[in-house]
C-alpha cells in the first residue's frame, strides 16, 4: 500500500524539523510497511486513524535511531553524561512519539508486537 503519509506531516509533530524530505520518506516507508502488516485486517479503525499512527510510528522510528534527536534536559561534560526528558522503555515505550501509538491503537495490536509470552508445564510427577 502506498504511504498515508507525507514528510511535512512527520515534521509537523517532530522535534527534528533539520532532517530532509527524503530521509523522513525513508522511516515513513518503514512505518507503512509495519502499519499495513499489522492492521492490514483490522476493519474497525478508520483511514485517518490508521494515518496518525502511521504518523506517530514514523516520528517514533526516527526518534530512536542515530537520526533523532531526543530532548535533552541535562548534559555533562567530566563524567559524560545525559538526561533525557520523559520516562521511556523498551519497543513503542522507548519514545513519546510510540506511546502515542499506543494509544492510538485501540484495537492493542501494536502493544502485542514485542511481549514475551511464558509458558508454564506442569510435571506430574518426578517419580518413574
Amino acid at each position: 500500500m502506498a504511504a498515508r503519509v507525507t514528510a511535512a506531516e512527520v515534521k509537523e509533530i517532530l522535534d527534528n524539523s533539520a532532517l530532509t524530505d527524503p530521509i523522513i520518506e525513508a522511516f515513513i516507508a518503514g512505518a507503512t510497511l509495519l502499519v499495513d502488516n499489522v492492521l492490514s485486517t483490522d476493519t474497525t479503525l478508520s483511514d485517518a486513524l490508521k494515518k496518525e499512527i502511521e504518523r506517530w510510528l514514523t516520528a517514533h522510528m526516527i526518534t530512536i535511531t542515530p537520526v533523532g534527536d531526543r530532548i535533552v534536559t541535562e548534559a555533562g561534560a567530566g563524567g559524560a553524561s545525559v538526561k533525557f526528558a520523559g520516562s521511556y522503555g523498551e519497543s513503542l515505550h522507548a519514545s513519546s512519539y510510540g506511546q502515542m501509538v499506543l494509544t492510538l491503537d485501540s484495537t492493542g495490536k501494536f502493544a502485542t508486537l514485542n511481549a514475551k509470552w511464558a509458558r508454564i508445564i506442569a510435571i506430574q510427577s518426578f517419580d518413574s
